[in-house]
This record gives C-alpha cells, structure tokens and sequence, in this order.
C-alpha cells in the first residue's frame, strides 16, 4: 500500500491521473472528439522468444506468417535487445521507458514504479488499457485499467480458474505441469495433453477477442495480450509439435570461447549452463518452436478483429509486436536467459499500422533499438508526448521513412543472476558487439555481420587490438557515472559489487 501512495503522489505531480479506481468508472479528461481520433493499438507480446524465430528471417524450423506479414505491413527491427534480459527488469523498461543505468533496475528484483507508464499516459488520453494473459511481474498493476491474467505457475488467477471450470479433473495448471514431468524453467518438453483450446495461448487469445467486443466502440483502446509462450513449460499442441519436430532443426552456436568440458547434460549454475544436444535438444526444440508457430496461428483472429473494429469505428490502428527476452535454446552450452548473446538479448520488435500513420512497411533495420523506445513510440503515434523523463527513442521518423540515427551504440545489462560470473555489461552498433564481465574483468567481442551466432571472440585476436580498445573505451564512459565503482582511474575493474543499484538476489 504504501508503495501504491507513493506512485500515486508522484504522478499527481506530474499531472497523470493514476490507476486508483475501479476500471468501469475511471473518466479521462481528454475530450471526447479527441479521443475518438486516438488510434486503437494492439500490444502483442510473447515472452522469452528470440528475436531470430521468424520466418522471415528463414529461420528453418518456425512458421510465422501471421507474424510476418505484420513485418510485411510494417518495419521489422532486426538488432532489437532487451537492456535487462529477464522478465522483472525488462517489463520495467518498457512500462516506464527508463533505461536500467537510470532506474536501478538491473536484475531480477522488483521496484514500485514511480514514473508514468505507459498505460498511465494513454489513460490520461481517453484509452480504455487492458492487460490480458501473463502479468508485467511488478509490484502493482502498471496503470491498465483491466487486467485478466493467466500464467502457467500461479494458483487461481483467471486462467487457472477457467482450467479448473473446463477440466476440473485436471486439478488446475499447476498440476497439470507436474504431472507431465515439465516445468517452467527448463528445457524437458512434452506435448499439451489436453484439448487445444484449454491451452493457456489459445484462452489468451479468446480472453483478448472478448475485450476487444465487449469494451466501448466510442473510445480507443490499448490492448495488450500477454503471453507466456514460448516461455517454459515447453508444452505445444501435438499437432505443432509434431510439425517442427519434422523439419531441419538448427545446429546449436559452438563459440571457439566456450569451455565445452565443463559442461554436461545434467545442467549446472541454477540450470543455465547445459550441453543440449540429441534428443535432448530435438525435443527441447519442437517444444520452444512449436509453441511459436502455435502462438502465430492463434493471433490470426484477434489481429483480423482488432483491424475490422478501428476501421468501424473510423480510427487508425496499431500494432505493436516484441517480446521481454530471448532464450539461449543451447547456444554456447546455455538454456534460459539472462545473457548477453543473441538467443538471449535479441528480441524480436515489429510496428505496423494503418496507412494513415504514414509508416513506410516492408523495411528490416539494423540499428540498435531496445524495448525503452517502445513507449515514447507508441505515444508519439498516438499523437501524444511522454511526461517526464524517458531514455527511449522516439523511432516514428524511421518508421516514415526518414533518415535518423536512433543511438550510435545501445548499452544492456544484467546483475549476477543464477550465478555470480552471469553478470555481464554489453555494448552494440548493431555491427559489433562488445562484452565485459563485471565478476572476472573478461571481455569479448562480435562481428555480429559476419560471426551472428558468436562463435569467434575477435577480443582474442591481436589483429583487432584497437577495435577492442575503442569499444572498451565505449565502456569506460558509459559507466563511469556508475556507483558501484566499475571504473577507477579510468579503468574498467572487475570484482565490484552490485550493493548500490538494484541487483536482484545476490
């Protein structure tokens, strides 16, 4: 409660009506015309899927063509990363547009929200805000005016409730995981057992459909269906198991940097590091892909819907499609996240909209963009400004067309997680990718045009001596402000601990 009044207070002050009414009978002080103008915008959102699980991208095991024909309508950011690569910190980024060097917020640890979200300012604007399926795992409820949420591992919240209604005798999701041996962590995989449409995916959609008809045809509104997939438990359809399984699964990223003897099929380091490889990473595989091209097949309806109930109403739609991180899937001998390689870091992002936006579609761009550009972009879109600060960009005048340099280099991060050496500080162009491991003081670098699945460590070679020294030098500036002491006498060091900022658990 007392994180609530003070979230409420500091939004009083930066004139944002906060979320403290019952959601039926919140008014918005926006006009009624002007509202009605506002675009309509569809939020999807995945969790834990890689940013290169796209079709169009020609990955060789998924099928996304709902996903890609958004990026077809639209513009696909091809170096889109999470600053913070876990749910907590990364959902925090992308409420409030705040980067982690200036939230604190770089682990895997919650903290009261105390600026506008997203959802905030879009309530100010005369939006009816709906949070649909998986929560943005922070303390309160971000400022959505309604949300309906389902998990895969928390007892009786809506979803689980509608499983037990529909199956009771499956004893609700929790037990349906155990039972299948899964959980919702690792990388052992089965199919769903039950019909399809008691698939958490396919209740998130139907849940998100019946918002869509039920909210006010009169007010704009900003949905976002949140998913838990192709977050584990790896648990697809058979039919979209069976699918993936029969193609070309791909090879897993071996880097030359790796110590390989160390790393075994039982997993070590809270279950991060693991060799996945036969069957082990064939079945891992079919689950993480086949709950893709499940999720794709599913939104069909809703994104059919959601476009048929703006153009109705006479309003221009968006739609909004990324993730909060990626999944390691085996590359290097990792499973989950929390890393800066590119199964963890990259995420997939998309903006498309209706003609009248101005957005010039079909385009792939490489410059580095991250999910704190997600609120000043939809805002800016909408026809509406960010109130205070927000380290985001603004991405409306490359999604038009124009000429503009989003950032020289895009800093993300992450705090000791399932292990103390998992700390990482990480530098990209979108060209080359710079690491630095705050624990040891190792460091790496990519050429991700050449080297994308980050198998050779140029840090290594004498020949690119001063390409590392001027990303270092990147490093050196950007934390130098930093608390913690990661630079002394204009130096990197190593060992420092995580005690000044929010750091997650250890």
């Amino acid at each position: 409660m007392a994180d609530q009044i003070a979230r409420r207070t500091f939004l009083k002050a930066a004139g944002i009506a906060a979320a403290t009414t019952p959601w039926l009978n919140r008014a918005s002080s926006a006009p009624a015309g002007e509202s009605k103008a506002r675009p309509d915008i569809l939020f999807l959102m995945p969790d834990q899927m890689r940013g290169d699980c796209l079709s169009a991208l020609n990955h060789p095991a998924v099928r996304t063509p709902r996903i890609d024909g958004l990026a077809s309508g639209g513009v696909l950011f091809r170096r889109a990363y999470t600053t913070v690569s876990s749910c907590i910190p990364a959902r925090f980024g992308l409420m409030t547009g705040l980067c982690p060097q200036t939230s604190g917020v770089v682990g895997f640890a919650a903290k009261p929200i105390k600026t506008p979200t997203l959802p905030d300012v879009l309530n100010e604007a005369g939006y009816q805000t709906f949070l649909v399926g998986r929560n943005m795992h922070q303390k309160g409820d971000c400022g959505y005016q309604k949300s309906i949420l389902g998990s895969t591992y928390v007892n009786g919240d809506d979803y689980d409730q509608f499983l037990k209604a529909e199956a009771p005798e499956t004893g609700g999701i929790r037990k349906v995981i155990k039972k299948l041996g899964i959980d919702c962590n690792h990388w052992p995989a089965k199919c769903w057992p039950l019909e399809e449409r008691l698939h958490p995916t396919n209740w998130i959609v139907e849940t998100s459909r019946k918002v869509l008809a039920d909210a006010d045809a009169d007010k704009p509104i900003f949905l976002t269906t949140s998913f838990y997939a192709p977050h584990p438990p790896l648990f697809p359809p058979k039919k979209y198991w069976d699918a993936c399984a029969a193609r070309k699964l791909p090879k897993t990223a071996h880097g030359d940097w790796v110590d390989w003897p160390t790393i075994t099929t039982k997993g070590r380091d809270g279950g991060h590091r693991v060799l996945l490889e036969g069957k082990l990473l064939a079945d891992a595989q079919a689950g993480y892909f086949g709950l893709i091209d499940h999720l794709d097949r599913q939104i069909e309806p809703l994104i059919a819907e959601f476009k048929a109930r703006s153009e109705k109403a006479g309003r221009p739609w968006i739609i909004a499609f990324t993730a909060d991180h990626g999944e390691m899937l085996g590359d290097h001998g990792y499973f989950r996240k929390c890393e800066p390689y590119e199964g963890s870091a990259n995420i997939p992002m998309i903006f498309a909209a209706s003609p009248e936006l101005g957005i010039k579609p079909g385009r792939h761009i490489n410059q580095p963009v991250c999910l704190e550009d997600i609120k000043p972009t939809l805002l800016a879109l909408a026809g509406l400004k960010c109130p205070g600060r927000v380290d985001g960009v603004d991405l409306t005048p490359t999604l038009r067309g124009r000429d503009q340099e989003i950032r020289p280099w895009l800093h993300f991060e992450h705090s000791p997680c399932y292990s103390k050496a998992q700390a990482y500080h990480a530098l990209t162009d979108g060209r080359y990718k710079y690491i630095w491991r705050p624990t040891d003081g190792d460091e790496q670098l990519f050429d991700l045009e050449n080297d994308p699945t980050e198998e050779k460590n140029l840090a290594a070679q004498d020949a690119c001596a001063d390409l590392l020294a001027t990303w270092r030098g990147r490093m050196i500036e950007r934390l130098t402000p930093r608390p913690e002491g990661f630079v002394q006498d204009g130096k990197l060091v190593a060992g420092r601990p995580y005690k000044a900022l929010n750091a997650g658990t250890l």
